[in-house]
């Protein structure tokens, strides 16, 4: 007998070897993906400005990267604590303008720098409905007042429009994995997350049907059809929990790296596992030959981004000389 409905994936059409650069944009769980491809030593930046769940907010992300105006001082908001931005995530956040300003400022250039370099796009859609406020989507509400905003949900076409002009602008000649997030939107009700969710996949279907460097990754099916039970879930019975993120990621491994990226992949984390080691006796002579060892691993995967794992065994080696 089965006992659940296990989705098959076939490759994707995108894949992401370790010589691709990745920028991965989007909700949290973007940031969950994104986190697992840089322990597996991937060259990826996550989500500059922050965690962003609409796509209008991502794509005015992007839109400031590609053209990187300065943040300046009348754009932000003060709520008597901190001063704040409607584009940025409330991390970015602090005490002071200035401060505020110079962190904004950073990301923004972070941004501008992880889009010019980076030949794979990840966008993880999390919500269809978006705040506006004065007319204008904003990426967070930082706990401004309800009354300062109006509550709508976006089109299937103006979701496909923003995404297509992207591609014909700052994404352009770049391969893109959409996924729509599995975390589950209810503050506006559970049917509001369904109408959301399926407006996104919608979108997402059409982008693949349109552009041939779009390709769908069903993060979101994987969750809520293949797992499909609460215990993958965190006690808040909204975001999946680490077991379920690790399956997802398996899944991901499975379809969406090159044959090399997989090939290599055990031995990387490996390597980065082995960093992260806490030796019984630092000293030893048995410690500093598994050192060595080590970094004769790193020697032989010249590809592979180890500098700070290769600093890590030498230093061992150099306090212990």
């Amino acid at each position: 007998m089965k006992f659940r409905t296990e989705i098959e994936i076939s490759p994707l059409r995108v894949q992401i070897g370790y010589e691709n650069r990745v920028l991965t944009l989007g909700s949290c769980f973007a940031a969950h993906i994104a986190g697992k491809l840089a322990g597996a030593k991937f060259r990826v930046t996550e989500n500059p400005s922050g965690i962003l769940f609409n796509p209008l907010s991502i794509a005015a992300a992007i839109r400031s990267y590609a053209s990187p105006a300065a943040v300046t001082r009348d754009e932000l908001g003060f709520d008597g604590d901190v001063w704040y931005h409607f584009g940025f995530h409330g991390d970015f956040s602090a005490p002071t303008a200035e401060e505020a300003l110079a962190r904004m400022n950073a990301a923004r250039q972070a941004g501008a720098e992880a889009l010019r370099t980076a030949d794979r796009v990840i966008l993880t859609f999390g919500t269809a409905w978006v705040y506006e406020r004065r007319g204008e989507v904003v990426a967070n509400c930082h706990r401004r007042p309800a009354a300062e905003f109006s509550r709508r949900r976006l089109s299937v076409g103006e979701i496909v429009e923003s995404v297509a002009e992207l591609i014909g602008g700052p994404l352009a000649g770049k391969q893109i994995i959409l996924t729509i997030s599995p975390v589950r939107h209810i503050g506006g009700t559970l049917a509001g997350n369904a109408v959301s969710k399926a407006a996104l996949r919608l979108a997402a279907e059409e982008l693949t049907q349109r552009f041939g460097c779009v390709e769908y990754f069903p993060a979101y099916e994987i969750v809520t059809d293949d797992l499909r039970d609460y215990r993958f879930y965190a006690d808040d019975l909204v975001h999946p929990a680490p077991q379920a993120v690790t399956y997802v990621w398996e899944k991901f491994t499975e379809t969406a790296l090159t044959d090399r990226a997989r090939r290599l992949l055990p031995e990387v984390e490996a390597i980065a596992a082995a960093a992260a080691h806490r030796p019984r006796n630092p000293q030893s002579e048995a410690h500093r030959s598994f050192c060595r060892r080590q970094l004769e691993r790193i020697a032989a995967l010249p590809e592979i981004d180890f500098r700070s794992e290769a600093a890590c065994f030498r230093r061992c080696l150099e306090i212990n000389s």
